[in-house]
C-alpha cells in the first residue's frame, strides 16, 4: 500500500464493539472450579470482579473510533519520519553530532515499530479498523523473530496462560530461573549475566524462542513443524541482515572518495548500534513488567475451569506496570501499563492510561493488588530477583537433577497420564 493513503481524509465510520481477539480462560474437563485467587476473594466475588472488568472493556470498545485511528496512523508517520532521519543521519560518519543523533533517532523508529506499532498491532488491536496497512494478520516488524511464530507464542501461549509453569514459555525464557516454581540448574548460577546478554541481542532471543526447540526435543512437536519454524526463522534473518548490514552500507560507498575506506563500516556499526538500542529498551520494559519480586506465578492445577474473573485475577496477579510521562509510555509500547495490556491485550494501547484509573479503584475496592512503580524500582526488583534465583536451593526438590525432584516430576507426569486416561474412559 502506498504511503500517501496515509494523508489522505479518512471519511470512515468505525464500529469496534464487536471486536474481540482476546485470550479464552482456560476451561477444562470435570466440575472441579480453579482455585486461583480464593485467598484474596470468594467465587461470588470473583464472578463480579470478572464482570465489572468485562463491563469496562465493553465500554472502551464501543468508545473506539477516529480518534484511535488517527493516532495509529500519526504514529506510523512519526516513525518513518525517525527512520528517514536516522537513516540520513549515520551516513554522515564525518561529523560525529548528526551521526549519533542519526543513531538514536534509528533507534526510536525502530523502537516505535517494534513496541508501540508492531507488537500491538498483531495483537489485533486496530483489526477493527479493516485497514491493510494496520491487520494483525498480515503485519510483518521489522525484527528478526517471524510474525507468526511470535504470535502462537506471545498472544496465545503468553496471554492465555499467563504465569503458568510449564505453559507459560515466557517465564525465564528457558534461559533464566525467575522464582521457585521453576526447577533450579547448574546454568542458573549465570542468571545475571546471561540476562545481560539477551538484554543486548534480545531480538535474536525473540526468534530462538518462536522456534521452540524444547518442545521439539520433548517429542511435543513433530519434526515437520520444527522444520518450518526454523525455515521461516532463517528467512526472515536473512531479510533482516541484508536489510540492515548490506543495502545500507552498499549505499555508503559513494561516500569512500569523501570519508575514506571505513565509510560503509560506520553505516553498518550505525544500524548495529541502533538495534541495540531498541534491544536493550525492548528487555527493559518487557522484564519491568513480568518479573518483579511481587508478581506471581500458578500452576497448572490451580487454574484448571478457571472464571472469567479468575482469568483476569491472574492477569492482574502476574503483571506490574512502570509509571512516567506520556512520551515514556509511547516509548515503551504503553506496555508500561502491563496490567492493563494483560486484562486487554486487543484493545488499542493507547487506551491503558485510561482505563488504568478505573481498573486502580476496583482493585482498591476489593482490596486487591496493583504492582506499579518506576522504571528503577522496577528494574532494582528484577535484578535482585535474578541475584536471588541463582543461587542454589537448600531444598532438594527445587533442584532440577536431584533425585528427588527427577521423582516429583515423575510423579507428577504418571498422575496426570492417569487423569487423562480417566477422561478417556
Amino acid at each position: 500500500m502506498s504511503h500517501k493513503r496515509l494523508f489522505r481524509k479518512d471519511t470512515t465510520v468505525y464500529d469496534a464493539s464487536g471486536h474481540n481477539a482476546a485470550p479464552a480462560p482456560l476451561v477444562g474437563e470435570g466440575d472441579d472450579r480453579a482455585v486461583i485467587g480464593l485467598d484474596l476473594m470468594t467465587y461470588e466475588e470473583l464472578d463480579a470482579f470478572g464482570e465489572e472488568l468485562d463491563a469496562l472493556r465493553q465500554r472502551t470498545l464501543d468508545s473506539l473510533g477516529q480518534a484511535d485511528a488517527n493516532y495509529i496512523r500519526r504514529v506510523i508517520r512519526a516513525q518513518q519520519i525517525c527512520e528517514v532521519l536516522g537513516r540520513i543521519g549515520i551516513f554522515t560518519p564525518f561529523f560525529w553530532p548528526t551521526f549519533v543523533l542519526g543513531i538514536v533517532l534509528l533507534g526510536v523508529s525502530k523502537i516505535l515499530e517494534n513496541m508501540e506499532i508492531g507488537h500491538n498491532v498483531m495483537h489485533g488491536q486496530y483489526d477493527w479498523m479493516n485497514d491493510p496497512l494496520v491487520d494483525g494478520r498480515r503485519y510483518e516488524w521489522d525484527n528478526v523473530a517471524p510474525a507468526q511464530d511470535w504470535k502462537h507464542g506471545h498472544n496465545y501461549l503468553h496471554h492465555t496462560y499467563t504465569n503458568i509453569h510449564g505453559m507459560d514459555k515466557d517465564i525465564g525464557y528457558g534461559l533464566l530461573r525467575m522464582d521457585d516454581g521453576q526447577p533450579w540448574y547448574p546454568s542458573h548460577r549465570f542468571n545475571l549475566p546471561a540476562a545481560f546478554l539477551l538484554m543486548l541481542f534480545f531480538e535474536w532471543g525473540v526468534m530462538y524462542h518462536g522456534i521452540e526447540l524444547g518442545d521439539y526435543l520433548k517429542g511435543k512437536m513433530s519434526k515437520e513443524e520444527f522444520t518450518a519454524r526454523k525455515r521461516r526463522a532463517m528467512a526472515k534473518t536473512r531479510r533482516q541482515l541484508f536489510k540492515d548490514y548490506v543495502v545500507f552500507p552498499l549505499l555508503a560507498l559513494p561516500l569512500i572518495p569523501v570519508v575514506g575506506w571505513w565509510a560503509p563500516l560506520a553505516v553498518l556499526g550505525g544500524t548495529f548500534a541502533a538495534n541495540i538500542v531498541r534491544n536493550i529498551w525492548t528487555f527493559l520494559i518487557i522484564f519491568c513488567g513480568h518479573f518483579p519480586a511481587e508478581v506471581q506465578s500458578f500452576d497448572e492445577d490451580e487454574a484448571k475451569n478457571e472464571s472469567r474473573g479468575q482469568w483476569y485475577l491472574r492477569q492482574l496477579l502476574g503483571s506490574a506496570n512502570i509509571s512516567g510521562t506520556p512520551l515514556f509510555h509511547i516509548l515503551s509500547g504503553n506496555l508500561s501499563h502491563q496490567i492493563e495490556h494483560h486484562l486487554f491485550p486487543d484493545i488499542p494501547a493507547r487506551r491503558y492510561p485510561e482505563v488504568a484509573q478505573e481498573i486502580r479503584a476496583i482493585c482498591e475496592k476489593n482490596g486487591l493488588p496493583y504492582n506499579s512503580g518506576r522504571l528503577s524500582k522496577q528494574l532494582l526488583s528484577v535484578a535482585r530477583q535474578l541475584a536471588s534465583y541463582s543461587r542454589k536451593p537448600d531444598d532438594p526438590y527445587l533442584v532440577g537433577n536431584s533425585p528427588e525432584s527427577k521423582a516429583l516430576r515423575r510423579a507428577k507426569r504418571e498422575a496426570a497420564a492417569a487423569a487423562e486416561q480417566k477422561v478417556a474412559a
